[in-house]
C-alpha cells in the first residue's frame, strides 16, 4: 500500500529533516539534554543557551525582542494565555473582547469560556472573502474594549487579514491587538512593530517544526500584562511555568530560522503548485472556489464540488490526505462554521474540501492528486 499523497499541510506539516536532526541532538546523554532551569552545572547552562538561541530565532522572524517570547505547548495554549491571561489582568480597565466568528476554535472556545466568566464578547462577521474589515472593527469598538483578537491567516480559507490596518483601529480606541499567526509563519511577512501587534500566538508544527511547542509574543510595555494560567516555578518571566522541552524548543527555533531564510522561495514554488492544481481541474464542471485566490496565501485552496457530499468524496480519495476544513473540527458532520461564516450556502459547504500544499509537495504529487480527484468525482457523479 503506497502512502497517500499528503495535501493537508494546514493541519500539520511534516518536520523538516534538518529540524529533526537538530532535535535529535537534545535528547540523549551524549547531547544537550539537561533541564534549562538547572543553574548549578554546565549541562544546565548549555541547555539554557540552546533555549535562548531558539528564542532569538523565533523573535527574529517576527521582528521582536527575544525577551518578548514566552514558550507554550502550542498555539492553542498561546491563544488561551493571550485572551484569558490578558482579560483577567486588565479587567479593571474593561471587560470587552472583540473577535470574529471564523477564528480558530482555540480562540472561539476561549472567548466563549470568557463569556461564561462574565466578560463581554462581540463577534464580527467577516467579508465574503473571509477578511475582517477595519471599518467593521471600528464600529464594534467600545470604551470598555480592552482586547481585539483576529487571526493573520485563516486556517480553512487561507485569507490574509490586513493586520496593520486592524491594529490602527484597535489602538485608536485604546485597545490591544492579539493575532493568532499559526498559519502565517513562512507564508506572509510578520513584523510586530510595523504591524502594531501586541500579542501573537505561534505554532511549531505549522511551520515544519515539532508538535507540542509554540510561543506567545508579549510586547514589553506597561500596558500589556498577562496573568499566568499555569503555575509552578515561575518560568518564562512568571507567565508560563513548566520545565522547558529543550529538544522541542531547539526544533521550533531551527524551523523558524528556515522559514525566515526560505519562506519567500517556498511560497513562490507553492503558488505555482496551487496554480497547476487549479488548472488541472479547470475543465471539470461544478467546481467552486471558496478561497479568494487574490486575498489568500497560496498554500490553502478550499473547493466545493457540486452534486457530491464532501465526506463521500473524502472517502473516495483513498490516495490523497486532505480534510473537510479544520482538523480540530473534523469529527462533526455539520458544515464548516468558517464556510457558513462567510455566507457559503449549507449545501455547498457540505461539498467542500480543503487542499493545502507545502515545502515537500511536488509537481508529480499535484498531477496524481488531480487525476485521482477527477476519477473519484466521475465515479460519484455517475454511479
Amino acid at each position: 500500500m503506497n502512502a497517500p499523497i499528503y495535501l493537508d499541510y494546514a493541519a500539520t506539516t511534516p518536520v523538516d529533516p534538518r529540524v529533526a536532526e537538530v532535535m535529535s541532538q537534545h535528547l540523549t546523554l551524549e547531547g544537550v539534554f539537561a533541564n534549562p532551569a538547572s543553574r548549578s552545572h554546565m549541562p544546565g547552562w548549555q541547555a539554557e543557551q540552546v533555549v535562548e538561541g531558539a528564542r532569538r530565532q523565533v523573535a527574529d522572524l517576527i521582528g521582536a525582542d527575544p525577551r518578548e517570547i514566552v514558550w507554550t505547548s502550542g498555539a492553542t495554549e498561546a491563544d488561551n494565555l493571550a485572551l484569558t491571561g490578558f482579560l483577567r489582568a486588565n479587567r479593571a480597565r474593561g471587560r470587552h473582547l472583540v473577535t470574529s466568528s471564523i477564528e480558530h476554535k482555540a480562540v472561539i472556545d476561549t472567548a466563549r469560556a470568557l463569556e461564561a466568566e462574565g466578560f463581554d464578547v462581540t463577534w464580527l462577521t467577516p467579508e465574503k472573502d473571509g477578511r475582517i474589515s477595519p471599518a467593521r472593527l471600528d464600529e464594534a469598538m467600545r470604551d470598555d474594549t480592552v482586547l481585539v483578537s483576529l487571526m493573520a491567516v485563516n486556517n480553512e480559507l487561507g485569507t490574509i487579514n490586513d493586520l496593520a490596518a486592524l491594529a490602527e483601529v484597535a489602538h485608536a480606541h485604546g485597545s490591544a491587538l492579539h493575532v493568532d499567526a499559526a498559519q502565517a509563519v513562512g507564508r506572509i511577512e510578520l513584523d510586530v512593530t510595523r504591524q502594531g501587534i501586541d500579542l501573537m500566538s505561534l505554532s511549531g508544527h505549522k511551520a515544519y517544526g515539532p508538535k507540542g511547542i509554540g510561543a506567545l509574543y508579549v510586547r514589553r510595555s506597561p500596558d500589556i500584562r498577562v496573568e499566568a494560567l499555569i503555575h509552578g516555578g515561575g518560568h518564562e518571566r512568571g507567565m508560563r511555568s513548566g520545565t522547558l522541552p529543550t529538544h522541542q524548543i531547539a526544533g521550533m527555533g531551527e524551523a523558524f530560522a528556515l522559514a525566515q531564510a526560505e519562506g519567500a522561495a517556498d511560497q513562490t514554488r507553492i503558488a505555482a503548485l496551487a496554480q497547476r492544481f487549479l488548472d488541472g481541474l479547470e475543465d471539470i464542471g461544478g467546481v467552486h472556489r471558496n478561497t479568494d485566490i487574490d486575498a489568500s496565501v497560496p498554500n490553502i485552496v478550499n473547493l466545493a464540488f457540486d452534486g457530491v457530499d464532501g465526506e463521500s468524496l473524502l472517502m473516495a480519495l483513498r490516495g490523497i490526505a486532505v480534510s473537510t476544513g479544520s482538523a480540530c473540527n473534523s469529527a462533526s458532520v455539520e458544515p464548516s462554521y468558517v464556510l457558513k461564516g462567510i455566507g457559503v450556502p449549507r449545501a455547498r459547504a457540505l461539498t467542500s474540501l480543503r487542499f493545502s500544499f507545502g515545502r515537500f509537495t511536488t509537481d508529480a504529487d499535484i498531477d496524481a492528486a488531480v487525476a485521482e480527484l477527477r476519477h473519484a468525482l466521475s465515479a460519484l457523479l455517475h454511479h
